[in-house]
């Protein structure tokens, strides 16, 4: 059974590859907004036909949607490139625990607040006068790094730009899921996973 990784990077190859397509045929309008239409068409008759996972089902509807309502704003070939792209190398990286620890070292490099050797287990708030922070309970952290990856699932509680943490994740070949202010133990932080092997069940945390 295809994964959820497996299952969107199928889709936003064969999304890319029939707007390449397109783009090859004679006579064909090549602007922002017939390229959008294009892949919202293409997009929906997929969905109609399930030609794809049902594990995508609901970020296909969603942007189906997006593209009839925002129309080139929706920038769907971006989002293709940026899933096929992010995701791919997610899928190549064997060493999760390995790359999570490089990530923390450039981030504490790059000034941020890094704690891993505190317990979280209840509501918590952090003084940090402002400065980029990243919390990991010592628990996860000390049990759930086996070797070079990860045994179990660990939680990320992270103040920043959220996109200055997708980039940096991206970097390292991780995907964390999307940030979640409500989940999140530490105040005016969101909580984001980082599961084994970077196999998230949803769509992942994606740069811009």
């Amino acid at each position: 059974m295809a994964t959820y990784n497996q299952a969107i990077i199928e889709f936003a190859q064969a999304g890319l590859a029939a707007l390449e397509t397109r783009s090859q045929s004679k006579n064909v309008v090549k602007t922002a907004d017939a390229e959008s239409h294009f892949l919202c068409n293409w997009m929906a008759q997929a969905l109609k036909e399930r030609r794809f996972s049902k594990l995508i089902a609901k970020e296909l509807s969603k942007w189906v949607r997006d593209g009839r309502s925002m129309g080139a704003n929706a920038q769907l070939a971006s989002l293709l490139q940026r899933i096929s792209s992010q995701y791919q190398a997610a899928e190549e990286n064997q060493a999760i625990g390995a790359s999570l620890n490089a990530m923390l070292l450039e981030l504490n490099d790059n000034n941020w607040l890094v704690i891993v050797d505190s317990e979280v287990t209840t509501k918590l708030k952090l003084d940090s006068n402002g400065q980029n922070s990243l919390v990991i309970s010592d628990e996860q952290y000390e049990g759930h790094i086996k070797g070079d990856n990860l045994s179990k699932s660990i939680t990320l509680y992270v103040r920043s730009n959220e996109q200055e943490l997708a980039q940096i994740a991206a970097k390292h070949g991780l995907l964390l899921s999307q940030g979640d202010k409500k989940a999140s133990l530490i105040k005016h932080h969101k909580a984001y996973k980082l599961c084994p092997n970077n196999q998230q069940a949803e769509m992942a945390l994606l740069v811009s």
